[in-house]
């Protein structure tokens, strides 16, 4: 027939190309593949010279200088709390240890003290032992705050003694004030261990013999 025509070389090529596209793409397992590729590249390939990468940088900087600065007021807010507990440690006062009750009334000691022979001569051993006896109790931490004053009573070289009366400021009608803060052991504790501590100059042995010191109410 005149009016069919038969394909052209060119023709055929074509057709036989888009018949076999669908079988070329067919993996030979028989499983299809697809294989995608993103636009967007990942964080290893960003470029370190882009905008955001730039500001990320000064952000990053920026928080470090503020963290550094957050743990230096810190660590100066430690200093000064714990300069702060300190000074507050050592300037405590304990007002019921430093309270002074009213004394309305006196307590009088006698002292006796038994002088050493190679003591006798010394003239001047009434001031001295005056002396003594007053710091010794005007610095004890016990018995400063209630000590009034001390005298000289009586001093006779034949016998070998001196006679002290030593005076204190005590609440009135407290027994037990007497009992525990003033008793004639605490009293008289207090100067023999002066004596033992510290000897007088020409006298050394003086007050050393626990029985040479006598106190009586």
């Amino acid at each position: 027939m005149e009016g069919t025509r038969s394909p052209s070389p060119g023709n055929e090529l074509e057709l036989s190309e888009l018949e076999r596209q669908p079988d070329e793409q067919t993996p030979l397992n028989g499983a299809a593949q697809v294989i995608s590729f993103s636009a967007e590249p990942g964080p290893a390939q960003a470029n370190p010279n882009s905008p955001q990468s730039s500001c990320n940088r000064k952000l990053i900087r920026k928080c470090r200088r503020w963290w550094l600065v957050i743990i230096f007021l810190g660590l100066i807010g430690i200093g000064i709390s714990l300069f702060l507990i300190r000074v507050s440690l050592v300037t405590y006062v304990d007002e019921d240890e430093n309270e002074i009750p009213e004394l309305s009334s006196n307590k009088t000691f006698l002292v006796i003290l038994k002088i050493p022979e190679e003591c006798v001569a010394e003239e001047e051993l009434p001031h001295l032992l005056t002396k003594k006896l007053t710091d010794v109790y005007n610095s004890s931490s016990s018995l400063s705050r209630y000590f009034t004053s001390v005298e000289v009573v009586d001093f006779s070289g034949e016998n070998a003694t001196i006679t002290y009366h030593l005076k204190f400021g005590v609440p009135s009608e407290d027994d037990g004030f007497m009992k525990y803060m003033m008793s004639e052991e605490l009293v008289l504790g207090i100067l023999l261990q002066d004596f033992h501590d510290k000897n007088m100059s020409g006298c050394e042995t003086l007050g050393l013999d626990p029985e040479s010191l006598l106190l009586y109410e």
